[in-house]
Order: C-alpha cells, then structure tokens, then sequence
C-alpha cells in the first residue's frame, strides 16, 4: 500500500510524541511492504508564532490531498490570551470541520498489567466484566463537527450574558449511528446510546434515528442512558459497556471520564473518521494521543 500521511506535530510534546509515531509507521512499512510519505505541516500555537493563524490555509490543503492526519497535540499556557478565533484549540477544531471528520472513535481498555493503576476496587470490575475479570473494553463513538462547539454563540446585555446553541440533524446523526452500530456489531453487539433526551430536544432526535436504524442491525442490542446516569456507571461498573455513542459535549465529558479508568490517558489512541475515501484506502481519518500538550 502507498499512502500519503499529513504530518501535525503541533505543541508542547507533540513534535516528540509524532517523531516517535512516524518511527513505529517506518518499521511497519519496511516490515510490510508499504510505501509511506510524510508531509510536514503547521498547526496550533506553532502555526500562530509563525504564521498567526491556528489552521494556515496550506495546512488545510495539504491535509485534504493526503490520506490520512497525523497529529500531535495543540495549545499551552502562551496563548492563553487569544482571542477565540485565534486559540490553538481551534485549528483542530476547524481541521476536522473541513475535513468532515465527524465519527470521533475513543477506545477505553483496562489492560491487565496497568491493574495497579485503576482507581476502582476490583470488587467493582469484576461485577461488570464481560469475563468475570477486573477489566473493561468499551469504544466511545463520539460526534464531532455539530452539537453546542459548532452552534450558534455569542454575547448579549453588553457582555453580561452569553449563549451556545445545540443543534443536530438526523444526517449528522445518522452517519455518526450507522459507525456505531458496525462498530458493536464487530465487537460484543451492545449499543448504548447516552443522551439527555428527557429536557433536551436534539436528544429526543437522537433516539429517533437509532430506533429507525436498529432494525438494520439486528445482532446488536440497542439501549438508552441519560448522560448523568452513563457517568455514575462508568465508576460503578465500567464493564457493561461495549460501544457508547454520543453527541460532541457528551462524548467529551464522558471519554475524558473513561480514559481516567485505564491507569494512563497517556497511552491511549484516538481516530477520527471521515467518509469513505475516493482512492480506495477506506475513511479519510485524523489520528493522534488524547493527551494534551504538556
């Protein structure tokens, strides 16, 4: 296979963290016959000191004609003080909006030799597993370019009040559903769909769509769990959950919540998935550490 990869060191131990990634990529390549090219490009707080923009306008293209992203990590107390538009955060966010990387996937897995390092009693784990061991497997689906990030916001009352806007379409939803019900349906076949349908519209809509789709999908066990509920369970018994798919703000919460559990945030993956690709290598997808930058 010859791929061309787009190459996002970003900030703090991002160039470092990339290096390393870039070396793994080379040895699978020698091993295995592929054909890598790496493309360097700025973003984040290294873009804004060189070129005072967090996502140039090259960077942005030269993702768009390569295969796949991967990216280091973004932001740092220096630029702390910019203004929204220019925070290092929102290269990443505006990459993955233009990239259409809506399907964010975040695997949560106890490996047993990080036992020692999850902070929950192994009364509590075993309760749970899916093999009456202390350990969990869950894949968090989390939607990435709509809800409340990308909604409508602003000021109002000379400053005094602000407002976000949550907004879904059954598109939006749908695409992001349909990779969780093929993610579960590889996996143990249970679907939990966590949403705050009981005071918030756009989760009502949520559930709409997965109980459309669920017929589709008939190995796979579909359930339901407020948002508050899902983050009490995820302490109490982590072991039930096989994939979770949820909005952007949820998903965030709860992977952050879920990644605590493993005993190193540090050495956990994250993908983001866009459509099918034209060249036949799959998605387009964005791939990086869920660590920050420090």
């Amino acid at each position: 296979m010859d791929a061309v990869i787009a190459l996002l060191p970003g900030d703090g131990i991002g160039p470092e963290v990339t290096a390393e990634a870039r070396k793994a990529l080379d040895a699978v390549a020698g091993r295995f016959g592929h054909a890598f090219e790496f493309r360097p490009y700025l973003i984040g707080g290294a873009a804004l000191d060189a070129q005072g923009l967090p996502l140039p306008r090259e960077t942005l293209k030269g993702c768009g004609d390569c295969d796949a992203v991967l990216f280091g990590a973004v932001g740092g107390p220096r630029w702390d003080k910019e203004a929204p538009d220019k925070r290092p955060e929102r290269g990443l966010l505006s990459l993955r909006k233009a990239l259409g990387l809506y399907a964010n996937l975040r695997p949560a897995t106890l490996l047993k030799p990080l036992r020692e390092a999850c902070p929950l009693k192994d009364a509590l784990l075993e309760a749970s597993s899916f093999d009456a061991s202390p350990t969990f497997d869950m894949l968090i689906l989390r939607e990435l370019t709509g809800g409340i990030y990308f909604g409508s916001r602003g000021r109002k009352d000379d400053g005094r009040s602000a407002y976000d806007t949550e907004s879904y379409s059954y598109r939006e939803i749908e695409r992001l559903l349909r990779v969780a019900f093929d993610a579960a349906a590889g996996r143990r076949g249970k679907l939990c769909v966590v949403d705050k349908a009981n005071v918030l519209e756009s989760s009502r809509l949520w559930r709409e769509v997965a109980k459309d789709l669920e017929p589709g999908y008939p190995g796979v066990k579909l359930d339901f769990m407020y948002v508050d509920n899902c983050a009490m369970q995820l302490l109490r018994a982590p072991g039930q959950f096989d994939v979770i798919a949820t909005s952007n703000l949820f998903g965030d919460i709860l992977s952050d919540e879920a990644s605590a559990l493993t005993g190193s945030i540090g050495m956990l993956p994250s993908a983001s998935l866009g459509e099918e690709s034209l060249k036949g290598l799959g998605r387009m997808g964005l791939y990086e550490p869920i660590h920050g930058s420090a």
